[in-house]
């Protein structure tokens, strides 16, 4: 089994390219969509082989890897920055981003998830971290 170290911020499937005797891959748009990684940034990168065993957050043939949270589950978080709305938005594994209104940044509330989507979650306060 691949072991996934919890610091990961990104994972997608990519084939590797030669252009003008460089090898490249290319980055999909929704990583920095999301924030996870912005442009002109230094990033570690690990290499797989695609016959690595597969893991919940591999993706597959079918799509991105599914969402790193349940609806339901109750989680504590810690708010980065204000979304367009005024919610705050706290990221989790693999950068997935959590809005939890009613939050400034810095706010390390206990939350439940609510509604889960592929790209966002929505999640409603439990209790404030003391």
């Amino acid at each position: 089994m691949v072991q996934i170290d919890d610091s990961l911020k990104s994972l997608f499937t990519a084939t590797v390219e030669e252009r003008d005797g460089r090898f490249v891959v290319e980055l999909p748009d929704r990583e920095v969509d999301h924030g996870v990684v912005q442009p002109g940034g230094t990033y570690r990168v690990a290499v797989l082989p695609s016959g690595a065993e597969a893991t919940d957050e591999t993706p597959t043939a079918d799509g991105p890897p599914a969402p790193p949270v349940d609806e339901g589950e109750v989680r504590e978080v810690t708010v980065e920055s204000l979304g367009d709305q005024g919610d705050g938005i706290a990221k989790v594994e693999r950068g997935y981003v959590v809005i939890v209104p009613g939050t400034r940044p810095g706010d390390e509330p206990t939350v439940r998830i609510e509604d889960v989507r592929e790209n966002v979650a929505f999640a409603s306060i439990v209790e404030d971290a003391a």
